[in-house]
């Protein structure tokens, strides 16, 4: 991986993205792609970017049990355009959101992606993408159509799931 490791920053922090440190540097921004293969998640260029450009998805780590990391607000209004008939699905409508998550903790993992960059100004950011996908057994009962999302996180959070992500 030495020799494909970017080395031109962004010029600038796109929309979307958090700020994860601020006055980071190459090393850090490189020690999180080298932990991340060698953690065996999919470290590949953003579409569109350059191969020298400071920008890479990672992907392939997952959460087991995080059904507390639901979006139960954006399952809401998602639910209100399309109803979903499922005995958990109507619990949490009734205002239980307990049934839905024993499911997701169960039978579903939070399948996490990043997209990890470094800017000219030196900050290291992030964008961080969290959704519900069935475990391996495939044991899971909810409909395929119903999309599952991981809930807005603080900061620190984000850091520390990349951390671990990455094998840091």
């Amino acid at each position: 991986m030495t020799a494909s490791l970017p080395k031109k920053p962004l010029a600038a922090k796109p929309g979307g993205y958090l700020g994860l440190a601020n006055y980071s540097s190459l090393g850090t921004f490189w020690r999180y792609l080298r932990g991340a293969g060698a953690a065996g998640r999919t470290v590949g260029l953003v579409r569109g970017d350059d191969p020298d450009t400071c920008r890479r998805r990672i992907s392939g780590y997952t959460v087991p049990g995080a059904g507390f990391l639901l979006d139960s607000a954006r399952l809401q209004r998602e639910l209100e355009h399309d109803f979903v008939p499922h005995p958990a699905v109507l619990a949490f409508l009734g205002g239980d959101p307990a049934p839905l998550r024993e499911e997701l903790n169960a039978h579903y993992a939070l399948h996490t992606d990043f997209v990890l960059a470094l800017t000219a100004g030196r900050e290291l950011i992030v964008r961080p993408e969290f959704v519900f996908r069935p475990a391996a057994d495939g044991a899971g009962t909810l409909p395929p159509t119903l999309r599952l999302y991981g809930r807005r996180m603080s900061r620190d959070e984000i850091g520390v799931l990349l951390s671990r992500a990455c094998g840091l």
